[in-house]
């Protein structure tokens, strides 16, 4: 990790920059594989598990048997925290329900903005050498808050055909019916397009890798999906109040999410700086994951900042997945942030509390989407639906307004349909029984 101090401002664009690389290959392998599933559908999916995951599987769906088993193999303590952090998901993701807004914008004259759910929703949960099964209750539980009619879940199977256990249990606490034995772009391709097995969705919620993120990017106009995303990143804002220790172990803790993760410090002097860069190191040597936190750390920077006001432009300008403030006053910093993910006030918020269980979600916009995109929340598995009802008092009152301005767009027959409404009594040409 490479320290900065005190960089000038136009230097801020460089330092706030995500690593990139070239996705050529990855865009024809893509393309490759949605053609394939969108044309041979269930065939296409058993040769790519063969192909890609090297393994040969006797069924898509997940069986009730399966299922009944991975729920006899997870250990008692982690399915007690799975009901604390499933209890804690469905309270905040309650308490966001929206509610309808019905207004009379002139007398006789009533719109009403109504929130409905959506009816079919595909959730991608990675596999890998970290399944992430508590990505399943942050998507799974907002959909059933939602009141959505159809959840599937797709997930990459071992080299046995089996999915983890731990997403089986997570999956049936949050009553997700249907879950499949699919990974990678062709996952995505199947929820998108729908194939003999899996049903097609409305819209896909879900991180990947870069097969993943490209297959929602590419497949964008075909379904909608949750957000862009990217390699996982946090940030985080520290002047002297700060544990050098928690700031090291916060780092580390989202470097060992990837070889491509980025973690970021900004603090106020360049002693501090050298402490946590010192602990950082000091603790990688334990983490099992160390060779991968290790690659993290290569494209990670320590930025030193004397100006209380530099660190939340500059904090803005990167837009962070997770942004942590850990200062004298976070409240009051916090308040001036506009562009971040989720955000973790003080020295006793670690980042693994939105992970897991503080109630969250923590399927959040990377690589800057934070500066336009939210997070997942309840919200995300709806959708606004607009009515409106005009008496005759009310088309009177803004008749000539709407007449005037079809007319002035040159649209004729929007200009007549209300013409001929204010040409009529409420008795006339009414059609006979």
């Amino acid at each position: 990790m490479d320290i900065y101090i005190n960089p000038t401002r136009d230097s801020w664009e460089g330092l706030t920059s995500r690593r990139r690389s070239d996705d050529r290959p990855v865009d024809e392998t893509v393309a490759s594989i949605i053609g394939r599933v969108k044309e041979n559908g269930d065939k296409a999916l058993y040769n790519l598990a063969e192909e890609i995951d090297k393994v040969s599987l006797g069924d898509l769906e997940v069986s009730a048997e399966e299922k009944e088993e991975a729920g006899r193999t997870v250990p008692e303590n982690l399915k007690s925290a799975l009901e604390q952090a499933t209890e804690n998901i469905r309270k905040f993701h309650l308490a966001q329900m929206p509610s309808e807004v019905s207004v009379e914008t002139v007398p006789g004259v009533r719109c009403v903005s109504r929130p409905v759910p959506l009816h079919s929703v595909g959730l991608y949960i990675p596999g890998g050498s970290a399944p992430l099964f508590s990505t399943v209750l942050m998507l799974a539980i907002p959909a059933a808050v939602a009141g959505c009619g159809q959840v599937i879940l797709c997930t990459p199977p071992d080299r046995e055909g089996k999915v983890n256990p731990v997403i089986l249990y997570a999956a049936s606490l949050c009553g997700v019916g249907r879950i499949f034995k699919a990974g990678g772009a062709q996952a995505i391709a199947a929820m998108a397009f729908g194939t003999e097995s899996i049903p097609r969705v409305d819209k896909i919620f879900g991180p990947g890798n870069r097969y993943v993120t490209r297959a929602k990017q590419m497949l964008s106009s075909t379904v909608a999906i949750d957000m862009p995303a990217g390699p996982s990143e946090v940030m985080v804002l520290a002047d002297s109040s700060a544990r050098p220790d928690f700031v090291a172990s916060d780092l580390l803790s989202q470097a060992e999410h990837g070889p491509d993760s980025q973690v970021m410090l900004v603090c106020t002097s360049e002693g501090f700086a050298r402490r946590v860069k010192d602990r950082t190191l000091s603790m990688l040597g334990s983490l099992p994951r160390r060779d991968i936190a290790a690659r993290a750390l290569e494209g990670s920077r320590i930025v030193v900042l004397d100006s209380s006001d530099d660190m939340v432009d500059f904090a803005n300008m990167y837009a962070a997945e997770h942004l942590i403030i850990a200062t004298e006053d976070p409240w009051q910093v916090a308040g001036k942030i506009t562009a971040a993910g989720s955000v973790f006030i003080g020295n006793y918020s670690p980042e693994s509390a939105g992970d897991y269980a503080s109630g969250t979600n923590h399927t959040l916009p990377t690589s800057g989407w934070a500066r336009s995109f939210s997070g997942v929340n309840t919200g995300s598995f709806m959708r606004r639906m607009t009515l409106q009802e005009l008496t005759r008092d009310g088309l009177d009152s803004i008749g000539e307004t709407i007449m005037a301005m079809a007319a002035g767009e040159g649209l004729e027959a929007h200009r007549r349909a209300v013409e001929i409404r204010l040409a009529k009594n409420d008795a006339g040409d009414r059609p006979q029984n």
